[in-house]
Formats: C-alpha cells, sequence, structure tokens
C-alpha cells in the first residue's frame, strides 16, 4: 500500500511548519534563518515595491538553497472617496491636534497591492517553489501559470466555505485560519466576523469538506498547540506571533515593547488601522475609535491618515497609533532565534512527520 504523501513532501521540507509571512515586521532574513533550520520561510511581498521585491528575492536565494514561500494578497484596490476620507480625517483630526501635526500634509503610501500578471512577469524567473495567497486568489490564469513552473499554491480559508472554494479553483493547501491568528484575517467570502472560528472549531469544520492538506494557523505559540492541532487533523502548522521577538525579524522597537509587557494587555480583531479585520494588542487608538469603525475607509486606505500619527509617536517609543499584530497567545513569545525557536517547536510534531 501505497504511503499518504505528508505536508513535507508535497513542499519539499523538513518540518511542517511554516513562518507566518508578516509585512511590515520581516523581509527575506527571517524567511531564510527559518527554512534554512527545515521549516518554510515566508517572505510577505504585498507591500514592497517591485525593486524591493526583487532584491529580497536575490536576497533570499543566495542565503538559502530550501523552499521558501512568497506570500501575496488578493484584494480589489478600491477607490478613493471623497466624502469617506473627509469623515475618517476628521474623527482623527483630534489627534493631529494634539500631537501639533497638519492633517493637510497626509501622503499616499505604499500601501497593499494585489497579485497581477506585472507581479507574475516579476517572480517567474525565480520559480519560487511556494506561493500562497490572502483574502481568496488571483485569476484562474495566474494560477495556472503558477503551477506551470511547479510553484505549490497554499491560501488562507476562515470558513468551511471558503475552504471548498479555494480547492476548487486550484489550491494546494489550505490554511486554516483560525481568529485567534494575529493580523489580518484572511476572510473573503464574507464580511461577517461573527462568523469567524476558533482555530479548532475551524479544522473539524473543513477537514471533511476538502482533500487537500490543511495547515492549522492561530494562536499556536508552543510545541504543545501544534500537537493539539495535529492531532485535530491538520497537516502542519503556520506559526507567525511566535517569531516577532526573534532577532532575524525587524519588529518595531514599540511593538516588541508591547510583546514582552508585563501589563495584561488583551488582543482585538480591529479595522482602525486599514479597514479591514486583523488582530492587534489593544491600544490608546483601538480603544478610543473601536475597535471596529464604520467610519474607517475601505481596506487599505484607512492606513493612509493614521501614518502620521504612528511615525509621529513611535519616535517617541509610543505605540498608542500603531498596528501592534498578535495572536491571542502572544505572551508566549521568546527572544530567542528562530531556529532555536523551530527546535523547540518541532517537539510537538508526531514522529511521522
Amino acid at each position: 500500500m501505497a504511503k499518504t504523501q505528508t505536508l513535507s513532501d508535497l513542499l519539499g521540507i523538513t518540518l511542517p511548519i511554516v513562518q507566518a509571512p508578516m509585512a511590515g515586521v520581516q523581509k527575506s532574513r527571517l524567511a531564510v534563518a527559518v527554512s534554512n533550520a527545515g521549516g518554510l520561510g515566508s517572505l510577505p511581498c504585498a507591500m514592497l515595491s517591485d525593486d524591493a521585491i526583487e532584491a529580497e528575492l536575490n536576497a533570499l536565494t543566495q542565503q538559502t538553497n530550501k523552499p521558501y514561500n512568497l506570500n501575496f494578497f488578493c484584494h480589489t484596490p478600491p477607490s478613493v472617496d471623497p466624502v469617506v476620507e473627509a469623515a475618517w480625517q476628521k474623527l482623527l483630526s483630534p489627534y493631529y491636534t494634539e500631537l501639533g501635526l497638519d492633517i493637510a500634509d497626509i501622503k499616499a503610501g505604499q500601501g497593499r497591492k494585489p497579485f497581477t500578471c506585472a507581479t507574475a512577469d516579476l517572480i517567474e524567473k525565480f520559480s519560487p517553489p511556494i506561493i500562497s495567497f490572502h483574502f481568496g486568489l488571483p485569476e484562474a490564469s495566474l494560477i495556472h501559470r503558477i503551477k506551470a513552473w511547479g510553484g505549490k499554491i497554499l491560501a488562507s480559508a476562515t470558513t468551511p466555505e471558503e475552504a471548498c472554494w479555494l480547492e476548487s479553483r486550484g489550491a494546494d493547501v489550505i490554511i486554516a485560519q483560525g481568529v485567534e491568528a494575529g493580523g489580518h484575517r484572511g476572510m473573503f467570502l464574507s464580511t461577517n466576523i461573527e462568523e469567524q472560528l476558533p482555530l479548532q472549531e475551524l479544522l473539524q469544520a473543513i477537514r471533511s469538506k476538502v482533500t487537500i492538506p490543511i495547515i492549522a494557523a492561530g494562536g499556536i505559540a508552543s510545541a504543545t498547540d501544534i500537537a493539539k492541532a495535529m492531532a485535530n487533523g491538520a497537516s502542519g502548522v503556520q506559526l507567525g506571533t511566535a517569531f516577532l521577538l526573534c532577532p532575524e525579524a525587524d519588529t518595531s522597537a514599540v511593538h516588541r515593547q508591547a510583546l514582552s509587557s508585563q501589563q495584561q494587555m488583551e488582543t482585538t480583531l480591529t479595522n482602525v488601522f486599514s479597514g479591514r479585520p486583523a488582530r492587534s494588542i489593544i491600544n490608546r487608538v483601538i480603544r478610543e475609535l473601536g475597535p471596529i469603525s464604520t467610519s474607517a475607509p475601505a481596506f487599505p486606505l484607512a492606513a493612509t491618515a493614521l501614518g502620521p500619527l504612528r511615525s509621529h509617536a513611535e519616535q517617541k517609543l509610543i505605540g498608542d497609533f500603531s498596528p501592534l499584530w498578535a495572536g491571542v497567545n502572544y505572551r508566549l513569545c521568546q527572544n530567542i532565534p528562530a531556529s532555536a525557536l523551530l527546535t523547540e517547536l518541532a517537539k510537538g510534531l508526531p514522529k511521522y512527520c
């Protein structure tokens, strides 16, 4: 009887542990460290310019010959609504006054961009072995292109319906993102956050609906968490928050400060930083505006007006306006090298992996 292919075999990795792509807090250095240690390192590309993507890919491929993952978004960029933008800026104006900033100086930043034909043109010469997507999948022709160079496709699902949709459109692996996960929810078929399930419930709901492997994500921070997810039907796990204090991460000083704080700070889903629900440690702007604000412009436009407030406060090591992305178990973060963290986490894997 033929042995069932494991996730490790499918992706060509030693350990079925994926480092979640975390835009804004990491580049290739963390991905290289994880891949070289036997896991799957990930490079978040949605906030990088084309030149930066190419530079990071060159750095990554020069430092590891192991499989790696490039992550992209699949949202539809919205048009700026002047009425919504004016209301959002009015809501934020007292903070500008308090900090001595001029709200008229707001300038659009790099923002977040979706995966397009031009993106595929840029990365195809590298033939990246694994591509992951957040907020759905790109058009079918781009899926075919990735598979033509031998790439495997991972995609995030937050409901059983999303998992089935992804499998039917070419995903090779489902990332089951439980509501405990830090950062942006991968939801794309619904905007109702009440439908978001805890990880173990999501695994149970998905595993009988799809035939492809499932990676568990959300609140996983220890070997014990990994063992539980694997026992509940996952073929592998994805962790992001657990790596935020590693020296290879580019986590900001205020973010590290919040993750290491002795205060019992909670996390919540909020849309005030980008316009989409994402899990962050609760700070001043979340408490005072949200966590869910009906005034926030559509993703990713809400971030533009918050940018100057964030930059000004962070210069003083204040995180009042910063997205402090973190999963619910962020207190288990350790300031240790990524390779050492992987060694600890691997103790939760079943022996057949």
